[in-house]
């Protein structure tokens, strides 16, 4: 394309503050607008439930809505109309993310620390669970699986489903089959910020939630925050926001396979970020001609080309080098493109997910491998975790003691609480041994 905005640049030729720069995160600059916007969505739809819900729908998506639950019918019919071959894609993926989720389940335990004392830790699925689809210029089965199949085998009681409708006020009957098929039936037209508040907070047709999951916008990123520091508010999955990929190749990797791999991500949105780290020029230079051509066949060039203008090409001096970075960047995505790949993942750990080998496209991952493309991305992935069963329950502990465990034990417990000052803890084991 024409004016495409991306060069090769040498790692070592940087500055330092220009090697920041060149790994930071395309910057929102109407962060603090969006903060003070969201804040009055969500003071908005607590005041005003269903009402103000429909007006934004009716502002952002669809200006005739008149009702924001999809009917049991509409579901069926969008069940028996689809595509045959578009359902056997669908199916074919909720196979492979049932299998891998469903080795997560998780185990009860039961330990006894010492005699007479036995500890347990078990698990509970989350009551209620809201799974918010992104919506608007793309259509995401694909989210509604990954999130709908861990809450499907979780056991999750109560599963809401939203997602912004489309220009005629419905939604795609690819994720109303792919809901359907994790056996959700509670399902909204409604988006952005004031979907996630409704799920939180609740209306007078959607009860409120435990947990709020899926990635989106940054007004969508910015409300689940803003619920999840709120304490009549609700839990959150984590942050996941703007695609981004970072591939680690070196001269064994194929550009035109990279360069799909790069453009797989920017065109989910002008805010995502990609990047190429090598230490090969003859491969970042065949990459950046490769991803001209390819991206000027792409239904989204416009979207990738921005996308572009905030990536990188950065030819480094080892393959060590281009591991320092990568885990300083700590991607969403992490594709490694070189000669005995597997061996480099002990030293990859901060990544949402990692892509190995030259025949594993990352966008195996955002529909049918089997692991789950919710991921954490700006950099979360330093101390988050890719989105997982687990999230899907919680954990608690409990512990049962007999006269002879509170016995040995009573000594240390007593001791510790004297030395806290805390005498009443210290009283609740002496009363009982007195009572012998």
């Amino acid at each position: 394309m024409q004016g495409l905005n991306i060069k090769v640049e040498r790692w070592a030729d940087l500055s330092a503050d220009e090697k920041e720069q060149r790994l930071s995160r395309p910057r929102q600059a109407t962060a603090t607008n969006t903060q003070q916007t969201v804040q009055k969505i969500i003071a908005d739809i607590r005041d005003n439930g269903d009402s103000a819900l429909l007006n934004y729908t009716r502002q952002f998506d669809y200006p005739e809505a008149t009702s924001l639950r999809v009917s049991q019918q509409r579901i069926e019919q969008a069940v028996n109309r689809l595509d045959k071959k578009v359902a056997e894609a669908i199916d074919t993926a909720y196979g492979t993310i049932r299998r891998f989720h469903q080795a997560q389940v998780p185990e009860n335990l039961a330990v006894k620390t010492i005699k007479g004392v036995q500890c347990e830790l078990r698990y509970a699925p989350l009551d209620a669970v809201g799974l918010y689809i992104p919506g608007g210029s793309a259509t995401l089965p694909s989210t509604a699986l990954m999130l709908g199949v861990p809450a499907q085998l979780a056991g999750c009681q109560r599963v809401v489903l939203v997602s912004p409708p489309d220009k005629s006020g419905d939604l795609p009957d690819a994720l109303l089959y792919a809901a359907n098929r994790c056996g959700i039936t509670e399902i909204y037209t409604c988006g952005g910020a004031q979907a996630v508040a409704a799920l939180a907070y609740g209306t007078e047709s959607i009860a409120p939630v435990d947990k709020v999951f899926g990635p989106g916008n940054s007004f969508v990123t910015e409300a689940k925050q803003q619920v999840s520091n709120d304490a009549s508010g609700c839990a959150i999955d984590l942050p996941a926001g703007p695609s981004e990929l970072l591939v680690i190749g070196d001269d064994t990797a194929n550009p035109a396979y990279i360069a799909a791999d790069l453009l797989s991500q920017a065109e989910h949105g002008p805010d995502s970020q990609v990047i190429l780290v090598t230490p090969s020029s003859t491969l970042a230079d065949r990459v950046k001609q490769a991803l001209i051509e390819q991206c000027q066949q792409l239904q989204r060039a416009d979207i990738a080309a921005q996308a572009l203008a905030e990536s990188r090409l950065l030819v480094v001096e080892t393959i060590d080098e281009a591991i320092t970075i990568s885990e300083q960047y700590a991607p969403e995505h992490l594709s490694i493109q070189t000669d005995n790949a597997r061996s480099l993942l002990p030293k990859l750990t901060r990544a949402g997910s990692v892509f190995v080998g030259h025949y594993t496209p990352e966008s195996g991952g955002d529909y049918a491998t089997g692991t789950n493309h919710v991921l954490p991305t700006y950099g979360y992935a330093r101390n988050y975790s890719s989105l997982g069963l687990l999230d899907f329950y919680r954990r608690y502990t409990v512990q049962e003691v007999s006269y002879e465990g509170l016995a040995t034990l009573s000594e240390a417990i007593t001791t510790l609480a004297n030395v806290e000052g805390l005498d009443a803890h210290a009283k609740a084991v002496t009363i009982r041994m007195e009572d012998q």
